[in-house]
């Protein structure tokens, strides 16, 4: 067992120092080109510029960061929701599945730059609409996964289920929900980086008319004012919350539903 996570441990350390020696690296090539090319403030700020700009912006910067994460984490949540519900309308119903299914892809396929600005003219400029690009933005991996999982059960174990006298009922609540639960996880995962994405923009379009304050609202004022070094960092803000959201739907996965997912490895 001390073998095991010692391995284990010095697996995470290498992880760990690759990581910050690539990130160094970068840091490094990114002052040079400033350096060497002289470069403008206004259209490349060096990384000590950007780190100074964020410690100035810090207060905005973590009240933007609080606001888009709450919008991001309750789109994802709505998108789980009305995601693993249609997931399991599908799984009953092959027709309602070939009907509806084509529609659900639409709106992975659709610009969600074309569907914001209509959504504001239905919801105005307000958190909801926020929410609701979020949330259509988060749903087509979350629905196709489960779809997957509910359908992917091994026929044996459905023949042992029907043997008996289980009903469809049944076997969608000790069978079919359980084993599709990894696959849940699988989709949450995918769609936990896409709420960051899909909640800074409808920033973009909401946060200039009211007086909410999301990263993306922070992004176009700052743009708007070239100030490139304090637009830098709210990136690298956006970025780690994607990467906070994908970490806490992982440690879910792994610690909360360690069983339904270890089920899924042998019921499907």
């Amino acid at each position: 067992m001390t073998a095991v996570l010692s391995s284990r441990q010095r697996e995470i350390l290498v992880s760990v120092s690759l990581v910050a020696a690539v990130a160094c690296i970068l840091l490094g090539v990114w002052e040079f080109i400033v350096w060497k090319f002289d470069l403008p403030k206004a259209l490349l700020p060096t990384p000590r510029q950007c780190w100074n700009a964020a410690v100035l912006e810090r207060v905005a910067l973590f009240r933007a960061t609080i606001s888009t994460g709450f919008a991001a984490f309750s789109g994802l949540l709505v998108a789980v929701a009305v995601g693993y519900g249609l997931a399991v309308i599908f799984s009953q119903s092959r027709s309602l599945r070939l009907a509806l299914f084509p529609y659900v892809i639409l709106l992975q396929t659709v610009p969600i730059v074309a569907i914001a600005p209509l959504l504001i003219v239905w919801s105005g400029y307000t958190f909801r609409t926020v929410l609701i690009v979020t949330a259509i933005v988060c749903l087509f991996p979350i629905v196709n996964s489960v779809t997957g999982g509910l359908l992917s059960t091994k026929q044996d174990t459905n023949d042992l289920f029907r043997l008996y006298g289980a009903g469809r009922w049944k076997r969608l609540l000790h069978l079919q929900i359980p084993s599709s639960v990894s696959h849940l996880m699988l989709g949450t995962k995918t769609s936990s980086g896409l709420a960051v994405i899909g909640a800074i923009v409808a920033e973009f379009f909401v946060g200039n008319s009211t007086s909410y304050d999301g990263l993306g609202t922070l992004m176009t004022g700052w743009a708007n004012l070239l100030k490139t070094d304090a637009l830098v960092s709210a990136v690298f803000a956006s970025a780690m919350l994607g990467v906070v959201l994908f970490g806490t739907v992982h440690l879910v996965s792994a610690v909360f539903l360690r069983r339904w997912t270890k089920f899924a490895t042998t019921a499907g």
